[in-house]
């Protein structure tokens, strides 16, 4: 069968992937090496240096493009590495369109790091395209999106902005972290790049700290190869096995996930002392009917507000859970909680943050593949 036609499950355990060709291991090996003999001067099997290429990362990077029917994947180090090379492809004066409501880190990154070089960032609210073009300039070169959001759990409308940078000539970066390619392929609907932090999700055990890129275009995945190299926040040989073994496995946990977020998320919904519960999968959701279009689930994210928005309760519920561990991070197995304010967005301000909804109050939870009467327990506890 040709890899094409493969559909997702078994792009999974497949996508990219041959045997060895020293062994024919069927996993790839950990080839922990930094150089690679050669014959003559510029006479080598493909490989030189393990920052320019290592087997071990190619076979990574062949399936992080299978899984995202992408052509072409970079992996680095963490998921943040991989944002500031497509941030690299930028220069003085050029400016960012970005959602408003995006990971801390993310922010920083922009705003901390890359704004005292030259690069404006305009913060919009993407529920609708018109904010998005109204924000675009002659110096717009990138529209960055994340959907779902963190933490707000907001549904930004790929295909739509797709057509907005296609018309204004600037690219479409997608984090689809939250989503996974098992949820939705950012690529198939007009995205340029995509990127993950594989440390969530894609690794899926908590026990590895990755980013990925992929994108279709040779002259644009060149241009990111070139700033991976020069830059060389690159993935590992253990931390690329590590992301390959858990993409194997990828699709049965989403599917859990998914399972599992759901029971979780009505069962907040229906609690009398829950005020707000975020997750796309309410027909009440602002963009409901777009994240039923372009994704094939609802993941296993959800953020939640209780009665009175009292800061001291959150803390309160968090501390009391047992089950849910609180801890920073997402899309492990295990089943998280986390306090956004304090933990993932402490770093942008207070007025910026409550803006887009990331109030004191609001707990975030990764929900894991545990048995969901067991997690419901938890919360109902922690709740009281």
């Amino acid at each position: 069968m040709g890899e094409k036609t493969l559909k997702f499950n078994s792009k999974t355990i497949h996508g990219g992937q041959q045997p060895d060709k020293a062994y024919g291991a069927v996993m790839p090996p950990i080839y922990q090496t930094s150089t690679y003999a050669q014959t003559t001067p510029g006479g080598h099997k493909g490989y030189e240096y393990s920052r320019s290429a290592n087997p071990t990362r190619t076979a990574l990077e062949n399936s992080l493009a299978s899984i995202e029917n992408g052509t072409y994947g970079l992996a680095f180090a963490s998921g943040l590495a991989a944002i500031d090379a497509v941030i690299k492809l930028l220069g003085p004066g050029d400016e960012v369109v970005s959602t408003n409501d995006l990971y801390g880190g993310s922010y920083r990154l922009f705003k901390q790091i890359f704004e005292k070089y030259g690069i404006k960032f305009n913060f919009v609210g993407m529920q609708d395209t018109d904010t998005i073009e109204a924000a675009i300039t002659g110096n717009t070169k990138l529209i960055w999106v994340e959907t779902p959001t963190n933490p707000m759990m907001n549904i930004i409308d790929i295909k739509a902005v797709a057509a907005v940078a296609k018309k204004h000539n600037v690219l479409l970066a997608v984090d689809n972290t939250f989503a996974t390619p098992y949820l939705q392929t950012p690529l198939d609907l007009g995205a340029d790049v995509v990127m993950h932090s594989a440390t969530k999700y894609l690794g899926g055990h908590s026990d590895v700290v990755a980013g990925a890129l992929v994108v279709k275009n040779k002259e644009l995945a060149d241009q990111l190869y070139f700033i991976q190299n020069a830059s060389g926040a690159v993935c590992g040989p253990m931390d690329s096995f590590l992301i390959l073994r858990g993409i194997k496995t990828l699709h049965v946990r989403m599917q859990r996930h998914c399972e599992n977020g759901e029971a979780i998320a009505r069962y907040l919904e229906n609690h009398p002392k829950i005020e707000k519960v975020y997750w796309p999968g309410f027909e009440s959701h602002p963009n409901h009917e777009v994240a039923k279009s372009q994704m094939n689930g609802y993941g296993g994210m959800i953020s939640f507000v209780s009665k009175g928005s009292s800061y001291k309760e959150a803390i309160k519920i968090v501390e009391r859970l047992k089950l849910f561990t609180l801890a920073e991070s997402l899309g492990g197995v295990e089943s998280l909680a986390g306090h956004p304010a304090s933990m993932t967005h402490a770093s942008i301000p207070k007025d910026e943050r409550e803006k887009s909804g990331v109030v004191d109050a609001l707990i975030r939870l990764s929900v894991g593949i545990e048995d969901k009467d067991d997690l419901i327990a938890d919360l109902e506890q922690a709740i009281g």
